[in-house]
């Protein structure tokens, strides 16, 4: 039997996390599971035959200390999925750019450092902000995030009354903008799921009643669905863009908005996403399937 650490957080307690669906399916496959949070101390990494990142969705608190914890797992005779140099890579958003430049779709997106080199934003910024991209709604979030911690939805009406705090948000940190997705609110954001780079299944995401975040911790709704073609070859064509840059990691969810140009990809999530494993029955099978058969072909 062998042994595998899944990494999760301290407490999951406000958060909805369905990792357990996959702990039988593994074991029926030789794999015992343990969860282990990224921030124990003194963990023995050489006990595990491999580490799978899942749930430590406080990591964007303290972003160099996740990192280190990973180098600390790759330098162990533990496998790390996926791995260090897609968290590297993925854990800022602005590799959106990479995948932008082999015709990924994206959502338009202006990039900002962090304050400590400028006084603040003022409100001249944010009206430049509108003014780019000719809309009357802005979206403002951390290139470091999860679970829209720190995004500010602004409309030109409520704009100022948000300055203090997206200044105090932004301080430390590298920010994006991009223009509201109407589609998100009338629509929802839609996510397709992959293992081993092959298709697993989809849900699409509604946030609740004057929202805009899909997440089940702020109301959001989840819906199985079978994707459009339109949308099976926006997530097609991000997958090889993906795998262009890197080996095919074990699991990607790429998520998606429509679009004037049809879709555009809104995040590919390869470090913690949620995968859904509630909203299919057979997904937590397909993904114990393809990380042993991962594990094998690493053996060879």
């Amino acid at each position: 039997m062998k042994l595998c650490a899944v990494l999760s957080m301290d407490k999951l307690d406000d958060f909805e996390a369905y990792d357990h669906l996959i702990e039988p399916h593994l074991l029926a496959l030789g794999w015992q599971v343990e969860v282990v949070s990224w921030r124990a101390k003194n963990v023995n990494w050489d006990n595990y035959d491999a580490v799978i990142i899942r749930t430590p969705w406080d990591y964007q608190e303290d972003a160099e200390a996740f990192i280190k914890v990973l180098e600390d797992i790759e330098q162990s005779t533990a496998h790390l999925e996926n791995n260090l140099a897609i968290v590297r890579w993925n854990i800022d958003k602005i590799y959106l750019k990479a995948l932008a430049e082999r015709d990924v779709n994206l959502v338009p997106t202006l990039w900002r450092d962090s304050l400590q080199a400028k006084a603040s934003i003022t409100e001249d910024d944010l009206n430049q902000y509108f003014t780019d991209f000719g809309q009357e709604q802005i979206v403002l979030k951390p290139r470091i995030s999860a679970n829209a911690d720190n995004t500010f939805w602004l409309t030109k009406a409520n704009a100022k009354q948000s300055l203090a705090a997206i200044n105090e948000a932004f301080r430390d940190r590298d920010f994006m903008i991009q223009p509201f997705m109407e589609h998100i609110v009338t629509e929802g954001e839609y996510s397709l799921f992959y293992f081993n780079g092959e298709y697993s299944h989809a849900i699409l995401k509604t946030p609740k009643a004057n929202d805009f975040r899909v997440q089940e911790e702020h109301g959001g709704r989840l819906t199985t669905i079978d994707p459009e073609s339109a949308l099976v070859e926006h997530a097609k064509q991000c997958m090889r863009a993906i795998s262009d840059l890197f080996n095919m990691p074990l699991y990607a969810r790429v998520d998606f908005v429509r679009h004037q140009k049809g879709f555009a990809l809104m995040e590919a999530e390869l470090i913690e996403p949620s995968l859904y494993f509630n909203m299919d029955d057979q997904s937590p099978l397909r993904f114990a399937q393809a990380f042993v058969k991962r594990m094998q072909h690493l053996a060879l």
